[in-house]
């Protein structure tokens, strides 16, 4: 084996241990998720979770690698669809022209497990009240609306071409899924209970903190094949090692951001509360995505401080506008996607602007506003493409079909309702008849079950899929 072909098995095996890391962030998503929603829901939390990626992986092959990185326009990738084995085990061959370190096949592995968490976030905000077939449905489209924006900035597109930087996806990837969280979390309207008529909020806790603590260091290392891994190589121009830095200013910034979230709620709410200090950490990380391998170590740890600070700060401002978003996707991976993108446009050294070849220094080596305004323009057209077609979407579906559970369906739980079976079936016995709704008489007349008011009689529910609840 000469040089060349060591580098390039050094090369791919650093891609797909990275590519495992950041399929493991599915099960942080999954627990992360589950922790902060009730219990009735948990199983179908989960279950949903592995569904979808499963759609994605196959959409991904079928038409999504293509575009955003298949040989194409300014605008879509046009070849590299159905991909064969021997196009797969190509190195910078003409179908996939920006996969230059790696065969296809690894580019492939790594890219969709990007494609799946992008979607893990948009379920965030429509958690405990949307129907399954829901999820299905958006795992195909979203796959290719994430898909053609994923070319605009990293396979050649128009963006690229402007110099955005985006080095692991603070747009591509959270701004994107957080718009989606938006558009469904608006569609489908708050949770029975959340708001009084008055419009004040009330509180409807997660089951299981130690599961969204455990989901949310979970991610944090999967954070490093994201980041890290972005590299898709073991040397960077004439940087070996390069990865390790990444990983460096991703782990200052995830570290950051639970500091300036306890720092904030500690301010604000009056106590350390540990969702959000949950949230802050990958808030922090969502932020330094776009810039971690731009910015200097100190820049990391300012821009995961800011964000944590965001954050907490948004999921507040986020329940004040009635908008139910249940984990914080909007916040946490929307406003703080948007810091990390700017950030950019501020912090990146010229050197590693140079590095990466793309895009030139930030403003405050540079004195000059041109990146910034890169990258101000990058969020808004992401914005407007993404956020208006995931929204047209949802809304057909929600005219057609209907995309809200029955009240019934609702207050029962999703786990029974959508998927016949519980999540925690100790604390449930059957009832003759009925679905198996009747809690243990010693969670009866508390919340512990449900983690909020609307607790079950015991009377078997309905498995109507009306939704005139919500449309």
């Amino acid at each position: 084996m000469g040089y060349a072909q060591l580098v390039i098995a050094a090369n791919t095996l650093w891609v797909v241990v990275a590519a495992a890391l950041v399929m493991f962030m599915q099960a942080g998503f999954a627990l992360l998720e589950a922790g902060l929603n009730r219990m009735k829901n948990a199983g179908h939390i989960a279950a949903k979770n592995l569904l979808i990626y499963a759609i994605c992986v196959i959409v991904f092959w079928l038409a999504g690698y293509g575009i955003s990185f298949g040989k194409g326009n300014l605008f879509w990738g046009l070849s590299g669809f159905v991909p064969s084995a021997s196009t797969l085990m190509q190195i910078h061959g003409p179908i996939y022209p920006f996969i230059r370190t790696v065969p296809a096949a690894a580019g492939f592995l790594f890219e969709v497990a990007f494609a799946g968490v992008s979607l893990a976030i948009i379920w965030g905000g429509m958690a405990e009240r949307a129907r399954l077939y829901v999820y299905i449905v958006m795992a195909v489209v979203y796959t290719l609306i994430y898909s053609t924006v994923a070319h605009w900035i990293w396979g050649g597109g128009f963006l690229y071409r402007l110099g955005m930087q985006d080095f692991a996806g603070s747009t591509v990837v959270h701004f994107q899924g957080s718009l989606g969280a938006l558009a469904g979390a608006i569609l489908l309207g708050p949770r029975i209970g959340k708001y009084e008529k008055d419009g004040t909020p009330n509180a409807i806790p997660g089951h299981n903190i130690p599961f969204s603590v455990l989901g949310g260091l979970i991610l944090w290392l999967g954070w490093f094949g994201f980041n890290a891994g972005s590299t898709l190589a073991v040397s960077t121009g004439d940087s070996v090692g390069f990865f390790s830095y990444v990983a460096l200013t991703t782990n200052l910034a995830a570290a950051g951001g639970v500091i300036g979230a306890l720092f904030v709620a500690w301010t604000v709410l009056k106590v350390p509360d540990m969702s959000m200090m949950v949230n802050g950490a990958i808030g922090a990380l969502v932020a330094i995505t776009a810039a971690s391998g731009y910015v200097a170590p100190w820049a990391g740890l300012i821009i995961g401080i800011i964000a944590g600070a965001i954050s907490v700060g948004g999921v507040l401002w986020v329940e004040k506008m009635q908008i139910d978003d249940p984990v914080g996707a909007v916040s946490v991976h929307g406003m703080s996607g948007i810091w990390g993108t700017l950030a950019c446009g501020l912090f990146t050294l010229p050197q590693l602007a140079k590095l990466n070849n793309v895009g030139q220094g930030g403003l405050i080596y540079t004195g000059s506003f041109h990146q910034l305004g890169v990258q101000a323009l990058g969020i808004l057209v992401v914005g407007i493409f993404t956020f208006t077609t995931v929204y047209l979407v949802l809304w057909a579906l929600k005219r057609t079909f209907g995309i809200r559970v029955s009240p019934e369906t609702e207050l029962a739980g999703l786990d029974i309702e959508e998927h016949g079976m519980w999540g925690y079936p100790e604390f449930y016995i059957p009832v003759p008849g009925g679905y198996g709704t009747e809690m243990h008489s010693h969670l009866q007349g508390t919340s512990l079950a449900f983690g909020s008011p609307e607790l079950l009689t015991g009377k078997s529910v309905s498995k109507s899929q009306d939704d005139k609840h919500a449309d």
